[in-house]
């Protein structure tokens, strides 16, 4: 028999529209692993309420822009399994199931739990739900039987915490989940206009959804190197957050051109945007068209996310069987 393809389950949260950060950090990336792996992909709006619990009417609406930029990204639905997390229940039973075993003391150690309390200080994050969220990602993780999960190196404390539960329930009751394994993936800082890390929170983003003359207007006033006050001044592309959008987007002899040709002031800074909005848009290019073509037939997304929500309830059912005949429940 032929071994089917390792199994990977990832997610993000429904908080508005996907920047170029966000493609190039793991949406890119997800794109490239349908072709060798059995991809399920989830809306996780269950874990958006654990720190917008107070403020929850946009999740929906959030969720359905979210799935659109994933399908005209190029997630493919007949290689993916596409599915919003609350759509399949199974998720919180097993959830509740693992909040059974898991000692307090591995989600209070849990290093981002006092972080995002300190940076969500406006916020009452004193809550249960918010100390077990940890218990709720593994129990999406492991509901699937995930071989391996794509993360960032900030991101494995998280999947270490998974494989701790996945072999405490195999010690306590019978062998039913893998220790997922973490499949690392380099994550590139893209900076936003404003130089900062691109974020909606600052409001420096180029949006995937954005349409082009947008896209060309907000790289054209990037801030650039700032000791470079004229177009005769040289320029140093190591501090230039210009530059560091080309060592992402544009091709080797571009980098190569505008690093030598800036330091020696042969390249403007008008030029230089202008050669990389020319690739940004190159790129985004294809996003555009399906993104039309969603537009034409509304529908198109509610029969993909209803056939990955059957197809991912299939396989959460038997997982979930397993468990419970593990538990002796």
């Amino acid at each position: 028999m032929t071994p089917r393809p390792r199994r990977i389950l990832s997610g993000m949260q429904p908080s508005g529209r996907l920047h170029l950060g966000n493609y190039v950090g793991a949406l890119a990336n997800w794109v490239k692993l349908q072709e060798t792996h059995e991809c399920f992909y989830m809306a996780a709006d269950w874990h958006a309420v654990s720190t917008n619990y107070a403020e929850t009417a946009q999740i929906r609406p959030y969720t359905r822009e979210m799935l659109i930029d994933w399908l005209a990204a190029g997630l493919d639905p007949r290689r993916s399994t596409i599915f919003v997390q609350s759509s399949v229940p199974e998720h919180a039973v097993l959830h509740l199931l693992l909040s059974m075993i898991v000692p307090v003391p591995w989600l209070e150690r849990n290093p981002t739990y006092k972080e995002q309390q300190e940076q969500l200080a406006s916020r009452d994050l004193t809550t249960y739900g918010f100390l077990g969220y940890p218990v709720l990602q593994s129990a999406d993780i492991l509901l699937y039987l995930a071989d391996e999960v794509p993360v960032g190196h900030d991101q494995l404390p998280h999947l270490e915490l998974t494989r701790e539960i996945a072999r405490r329930f195999n010690h306590l009751f019978a062998e039913v989940f893998p220790e997922p394994k973490p499949l690392l993936t380099e994550a590139p800082k893209l900076p936003g206009t404003d130089g900062r890390k691109m974020s909606k929170s600052y409001n420096n983003a180029i949006y995937l959804s954005d349409p082009e003359p947008t896209v060309r207007e907000k790289l054209r006033t990037m801030v650039t190197d700032p000791a470079r006050k004229r177009r005769s001044d040289p320029g140093n592309p190591d501090v230039c957050p210009v530059f560091a959008l080309h060592n992402v987007f544009s091709p080797p002899t571009t980098i190569e051109r505008v690093n030598a040709d800036c330091r020696t002031a042969a390249i403007g800074c008008i030029d230089c945007k202008t050669l990389v909005a020319d690739e940004i848009v190159g790129r985004l290019s294809p996003m555009w068209e399906r993104r039309k073509a969603l537009a034409a037939d509304p529908a198109a997304l509610d029969r993909v996310v209803g056939e990955g929500t059957e197809r991912a309830r299939s396989v959460a059912r038997t997982t979930l069987a397993s468990v419970n005949a593990a538990m002796h429940l």
